[in-house]
């Protein structure tokens, strides 16, 4: 079979890794052409566009580069329609993939999601555009289902492919890690500011501002793959280190965590790292967003436990002051004991590991019918 996979960012270029693995194992003679990163590469698939091409957030950003947005789209109708592929698969990246979805259904592609666009956040009335353009749709969060349910539309859960992703046990010990990337001997506070130049660029100073009050810690800032490291030296000073994408391994040996809203709040659970949740945008993107949102919560974590579990520090509240205090009972308080327990019952609540490799089953079973 012929696969034509499309993943917009660094954690579909993950989770797409996964899969592509899974569905080799099923299908000898599976070939791949993708849009993706360098973990799908290593699955040893073509990959036509790298996920860095693509990476716009924000409103303001979106508009300013609409044009390379629309020949980033142009150029995939055209490859995929070179490449006729069996089925079509989406990873997450809505904005893009959604059209790309509905172009394919005019053209007769077989077109299948993994890890649903986040309408039940907002939107909601995109289920039924969803229901005439995917012919099948893959979710990973259990509240997922009950959501597509109510507007009669069938989907399979196969459960968190972070489950199979992440082991919480360090690789190696606290001072090899330490050693390997020129560390102190300080515990260590993990920055995780996002993978995207634009996102970087706004939460990274906010999180760094707190760094004078905790002498008795080394923060260490989580480099994400599609960024380079000059890139991160022009918000820091000598002191703050950065690994370079290793971002588990960071968390595996981690106290604590800043962490920018997304899919890094729940694998910062997942390696039971305490974490503040930190989520600022632009001005016009936010009210906008205010609108629309149909959520109690932004971060992945508190959805999944329905509940607050880690604090979220939102827009005008994600200042130094509101930082520093939140931090500091993570780092010492009964709360941050609190946090850990219920980190178990998110665990608990994804179902199990096996989420790629039921997924692929699913995906190749459907495709030999």
């Amino acid at each position: 079979m012929k696969y034509y996979i499309i993943a917009g960012e660094a954690s579909g270029d993950l989770q797409a890794s996964y899969l592509i693995k899974e569905i080799k194992q099923l299908d000898q003679q599976a070939d791949f052409r993708c849009f993706g990163g360098d973990l799908m590469q290593e699955q040893g698939v073509t990959i036509v566009k790298h996920f860095k091409e693509l990476a716009f957030m924000g409103v303001e950003e979106v508009l300013k580069n609409i044009r390379t947005i629309f020949r980033n789209i142009a150029f995939c109708k055209e490859d995929i329609k070179k490449y006729n592929p069996d089925v079509l698969i989406l990873v997450d990246y809505p904005g893009f993939n959604l059209k790309i979805a509905k172009w394919a259904k005019v053209n007769k592609i077989r077109v299948y999601y993994y890890i649903s666009p986040k309408i039940w956040a907002w939107n909601q009335k995109r289920v039924h555009q969803i229901k005439k353009i995917i012919d099948k749709m893959f979710v990973i969060l259990p509240f997922e289902k009950d959501f597509y349910a109510r507007f009669n539309y069938p989907v399979e859960y196969v459960g968190h492919p972070l489950l199979d992703i992440i082991d919480p046990t360090p690789k190696s010990s606290f001072e090899s890690f330490c050693n390997e990337h020129q560390l102190s001997n300080k515990p260590i506070i993990a920055l995780l500011p996002g993978s995207r130049k634009q996102e970087i660029a706004t939460m990274l100073s906010i999180m760094l501002s707190v760094v004078e009050r905790f002498p008795e810690y080394q923060f260490v800032i989580a480099g994400a793959p599609s960024q380079p490291l000059s890139f991160y030296k022009q918000f820091i000073d000598t002191n703050i280190a950065i690994v370079e994408n290793k971002t588990y391994d960071l968390l595996s040996h981690s106290t604590a965590a800043l962490v920018v809203s997304g899919t890094a709040t729940l694998e910062t659970a997942l390696h039971r790292i305490p974490q503040v949740v930190c989520y600022k945008t632009g001005w016009l993107f936010y009210r906008l967003a205010k609108m629309v949102v149909k959520i109690k919560y932004i971060s992945l974590v508190n959805l999944i436990a329905d509940k607050e579990v880690a604090t979220e520090l939102i827009q005008d509240q994600l200042n130094t002051s509101n930082l520093i205090e939140e931090l500091t009972k993570i780092l010492h308080s009964d709360f941050r004991t609190k946090q850990l327990e219920d980190y178990e019952e998110i665990y608990h609540k994804l179902g199990g590991k096996g989420a790629s490799k039921r997924a692929a089953q699913l995906i190749v079973s459907s495709l030999s019918n």
